[in-house]
C-alpha cells in the first residue's frame, strides 16, 4: 500500500475513492488516516496537522503516524512539506526532491528505540532517503511534465516561528537547500520500521533576510496553486505503484 502524508495547504487528495477514515490506536497514541483507492489501487493519507491544521510542527505524534501506516501495511511513503528556500534559484511554487537533511530540532520523540522491552537500535542514515523510491518519484514527474529539482537537502527547525535571517545565512553556508518544520523525525522514524521514505518538498517563500516578510497566509496560498500538480503527480504514482520493493529499506541491515 501506498502511504501519503502531507503537511500545511494539503488537507485532503481528490483522487481518493471510497475514502473513509480510520482513528488507529498504535502503543505511541491514536492517528487519523484516509483510506481509499485510485484505479484499485489502495491509498493511505495521513494530514500530519490534522483536521483543520489543528497540531503544531512541534507537537505532531510522528511516531504514531509512522506506526499507524506501518500497521496497515504501508510499505512506501511519499512525504509533502511547505518549505521556506534557502537559495533564490528555487522561488516559490518550486518543486523539490529532497534527498538528505540536517536537523535542528529537539524534545521531540525521534525514536521507537528507546531501551528496556523497546530496545536499543541505531539506524543507518547514509540513505535517509530511499534511492530506488525516488527513481520513481522522479520518473512519475518526468512523464507529466512536472519539474522536481533534485538533491535537495531539508534543513529541519523546531518551529513554530518561522527562521532568523541569520539562522537562514547559516543553514544555507551548511549546504541547505530548503527550510521546514516537519521533515525530521518523520524520515529517521520510517527508516526504523524498514519503509522506503520519499519527499517532495513545494517552496512557498524565501527565507527571512532574503524576502521583507514571511506570512502563514502566504504560504497556504502557494500550497493552494501547488496541489492541482500534486495531485496529477500522485495520480501518476498510485496508478503505476507496484508492491514490490527492489531496495534495502526493509532488510535486517538497516538497524543494528
Amino acid at each position: 500500500m501506498l502511504g501519503i502524508i502531507a503537511g500545511t495547504g494539503f488537507y485532503e487528495m481528490k483522487m481518493l475513492q471510497n475514502a473513509k477514515v480510520e482513528h488507529i490506536a498504535t502503543a505511541y497514541g491514536n492517528a487519523a488516516v484516509y483510506l481509499g483507492e485510485y484505479l484499485g489501487k489502495k491509498l493511505a493519507f495521513l494530514p500530519r496537522h490534522g483536521k483543520g491544521h489543528s497540531i503544531p510542527p512541534h507537537l505532531v505524534n510522528y511516531r504514531a503516524n509512522i506506526e499507524a501506516l506501518n500497521s496497515l501495511g504501508v510499505k512506501r511513503i511519499l512525504a509533502i512539506n511547505a518549505v521556506g528556500s534557502l537559495k533564490y534559484e528555487l522561488p516559490p511554487g518550486s518543486l523539490v526532491l529532497i534527498n538528505d537533511f540536517l536537523d535542528f530540532t529537539y524534545g521531540r520523540e525521534h525514536t521507537y528505540f528507546t531501551g528496556g522491552e523497546a530496545g536499543v537500535g541505531h539506524v543507518s542514515m547514509c540513505e535517509p532517503y530511499c534511492k530506488a523510491w525516488q527513481k520513481e518519484i522522479l520518473s512519475a514527474a518526468k512523464n507529466i511534465g512536472i519539474e522536481l529539482f533534485q538533491n535537495g537537502v531539508y534543513v529541519a527547525t523546531q518551529g513554530p516561528r518561522f527562521e532568523s535571517p541569520a539562522e537562514i545565512k547559516m543553514f544555507a553556508m551548511l549546504g541547505g537547500t530548503v527550510v521546514g518544520m516537519t521533515g525530521v523525525p518523520e524520515v529517521c522514524l520510517a527508516a526504523e520500521k524498514g519503509l522506503c521514505y520519499g519527499a517532495v518538498s513545494v517552496v512557498t517563500n524565501l527565507g527571512s533576510g532574503m524576502t521583507d516578510n514571511i506570512a502563514h497566509g502566504e504560504v497556504v496560498g502557494v500550497m493552494n496553486k501547488a496541489n492541482a500538480a500534486l495531485e496529477i503527480l500522485l495520480e501518476e504514482l498510485a496508478a503505476n505503484y507496484k508492491a514490490e520493493r527492489n531496495c534495502t529499506c526493509g532488510s535486517d541491515s538497516r538497524c543494528v
